[in-house]
């Protein structure tokens, strides 16, 4: 069988998306309380200018941007940015059920018990919202690492007559800077990255719970 086909109908097999999995399970583990934490003051910040002058949230800003120690702080956030993206990147892969079961990767069974529940959420809504996930991810190492994106750019625009509109797009993407319809839209899917942490550190502490079960057990299916 090529491997095109293994991929296609029986992915759990090849050694390429196991390490795959196992890089997108780390980082998860590492960057999972880290990631919550934006998430939810990212939320919370996109009503940065309606709230300031109720309840003096400049802190909550400067935490969510800076991790309240400045460029320090930011240069951290740029790692986390970095993370994401490539938790981004590596579920889309780990994603992929087989040709038999991707259907089921869509939806959530509300009626299966907790640690289906778990990976069906987080199996879902990792899908859905993937390329919110991933502008935030982009754009966070963006603002963190602002440098590197505009020689990268320059290369391609030495002029910057489409770069900076590119990048001012980017910026009003991370913060939904589109009318209160889209605050409110981004607000809740805000809250997503925080919803898959913590699923995704359930399903880490259950994988390393029943690490001496079957070979299948230890796969994301283990869920099921």
């Amino acid at each position: 069988m090529s491997v095109w086909r293994r991929w296609v109908e029986n992915p759990d097999n090849l050694v390429v998306r196991q390490a795959i999995f196992q890089v997108h399970l780390w980082v998860g583990a590492v960057a999972g309380v880290y990631v919550a934490v934006m998430s939810i003051s990212g939320s919370i910040a996109v009503f940065r200018n309606e709230l300031s002058g109720r309840f003096g949230i400049e802190w909550l800003v400067d935490f969510h941007d800076n991790l309240l120690s400045g460029q320090h702080g930011r240069f951290v956030n740029g790692l986390g940015a970095i993370c994401l993206t490539l938790l981004c990147l590596t579920g889309a892969v780990v994603w992929w059920p087989g040709i038999n079961h991707w259907r089921r990767s869509l939806t959530v069974n509300w009626r299966a018990h907790f640690a289906r529940l778990m990976w069906d959420l987080h199996s879902a809504l990792g899908f859905w919202c993937f390329l919110f996930v991933l502008v935030w991810g982009i754009s966070g190492i963006y603002f963190a690492f602002p440098q590197a994106f505009n020689t990268a750019f320059g290369l391609f625009d030495p002029h910057d007559k489409v770069t900076d509109q590119l990048l001012l797009a980017l910026s009003d993407l991370h913060f939904g800077r589109f009318g209160w319809f889209t605050e409110i839209v981004w607000a809740m899917l805000g809250l997503v990255p925080a919803i898959l942490s913590i699923t995704g550190v359930f399903l880490c502490c259950r994988r390393m719970i029943y690490k001496t079960s079957s070979p299948r057990d230890q796969t994301p299916r283990a869920a099921q």
